[in-house]
């Protein structure tokens, strides 16, 4: 097996263990679930806000579940330079988390409404050791 599927792999690996929290246990702070988010349980409050916010929830877990069969695809069919432009597509991909997530969560976090704390630190890390990971296996 190449670098460049165990690397896929490992993602679809981490990002379906998200899908399943979204799915199965939103409220989880496992996997990068939304319990981390302190307006999760006061949305509770609001059946109508709630509802909502569960739909957006099962839709993000949905296009994520697309875009990993998508890759699950690519690691077993696709020849080595689509394998290797997956890379850097999902390098590209990922970085759009600095443009409006990260500020999101960053601010939320700074207002106290992420547990746990500083949990925006620790995930702007995360996904850039990601991107890096992409990266470095995009260009061995």
């Amino acid at each position: 097996m190449t670098l460049i599927k165990t690397v896929i792999l490992i993602f679809i690996s981490l990002e379906l263990a998200n899908v399943t929290a979204l799915y199965f246990a939103p409220g989880s702070k496992l996997a990068n679930a939304v319990g981390i988010f302190k307006a999760w349980e006061k949305s509770k409050k609001h059946p109508d806000i709630h509802d909502f916010i569960k739909y957006l929830v099962n839709w993000v877990a949905g296009a994520k579940l697309i875009f990993l069969l998508l890759l699950a695809v690519i690691v077993l069919y696709a020849d080595i330079d689509t394998q290797r432009m997956s890379l850097l597509a999902l390098a590209i991909a990922t970085a759009s988390f600095y443009w409006r997530l990260f500020p999101l969560i960053k601010k939320m976090d700074k207002a106290g409404e992420i547990d746990p704390p500083k949990y925006s630190t620790f995930l702007g890390v995360m996904i850039f050791v990601f991107i890096a990971v992409f990266l470095v296996a995009l260009f061995i």
